[in-house]
Order: structure tokens, then C-alpha cells, then sequence
């Protein structure tokens, strides 16, 4: 059951999503130097990163803020 969660700024953005916008809106380096992860900073892919955020409550949350914190000046492209 889906519930309505009209302050939840993530709502309705999948793991994923958020992940390939801030790869392609800041790169691997960024997000490596921000968050300082093996699956950012060793040979980074998108699988392996979701791999290890769905895994890892902590690394998920920093992102998830990292990405709130950057979103607001990001232009459509």
C-alpha cells in the first residue's frame, strides 16, 4: 500500500534514479571525495553501488542527504 507523503522529498525517487542523476550531475570523483566509499572511489559502477547502499543504512543516508543538499541548484539538462 502506497502512502502519501507530501514533505518526503525522496518520495516516489527510486535508489537507482538517484544514483544515475548524481553520477551523471557530479561524477564519480564527487561523490567519492563526499562520501568516502570503495563503490564510489574503486572502480565505480552503478550496480556495485546499489549493491552496497541497499546493504548499508548509514552510506544510504549520506547519500540520500548528499543528494538532497545538491539537488535544489541542479538545472534541467
Amino acid at each position: 500500500m502506497s502512502q502519501i507523503q507530501p514533505r518526503n522529498p525522496l518520495h516516489g525517487v527510486t535508489l537507482a534514479q538517484l544514483l544515475t542523476e548524481m553520477v551523471d550531475r557530479l561524477g564519480w570523483a564527487a561523490m567519492g571525495a563526499a562520501v568516502p566509499i570503495r563503490c564510489f572511489t574503486q572502480d565505480p559502477s552503478i550496480s556495485s553501488s546499489l549493491k552496497f547502499l541497499r546493504r548499508t543504512p548509514w552510506a544510504r543516508q549520506k547519500v540520500e542527504e548528499l543528494y538532497l543538499h545538491h539537488k535544489p541548484t541542479w538545472r534541467p539538462v
